[in-house]
């Protein structure tokens, strides 16, 4: 899958384990790499498990059309996806098969 970032300072502290490892701390900076790794070896969004460790997860309310990874509790990857809109299923939900590239917001706890 395609990752931009919505900064390019973000981009700069994901593109560096010093700097993830100063920002995150070591047990998030971790994780943070694992999932990245995830991401971008997924063909698309779909492939993305929604079990643990990963659980991709689409968000609701004001975080709407924003999916989320899990991280070390209580933090999550949130990210949207870019593009052209994906297509519609019956149930009204996204064909996340279609999402191929996403921008990354935020390490956020928004619980």
């Amino acid at each position: 899958m395609e990752i931009s970032f919505r900064t390019k300072k973000l981009c700069r502290v994901f593109n560096s384990e010093e700097l993830l490892l100063r920002k995150y701390g070591r047990e998030n900076a971790r994780v943070i790499m694992r999932r990245m790794a995830v991401l971008m070896a997924a063909p698309a969004l779909s492939d993305v498990t929604t079990t643990k460790p990963e659980r991709r997860h689409s968000l609701t309310g004001d975080r709407a059309g924003q999916f989320a990874v899990d991280l070390k509790q209580p933090y999550r990857l949130v990210f949207v996806p870019v593009g052209t809109p994906a297509p519609r299923l019956a149930n009204g939900e996204e064909d996340l098969a279609w999402i191929t590239a996403i921008q990354i917001l935020a390490v956020e706890d928004y619980h």
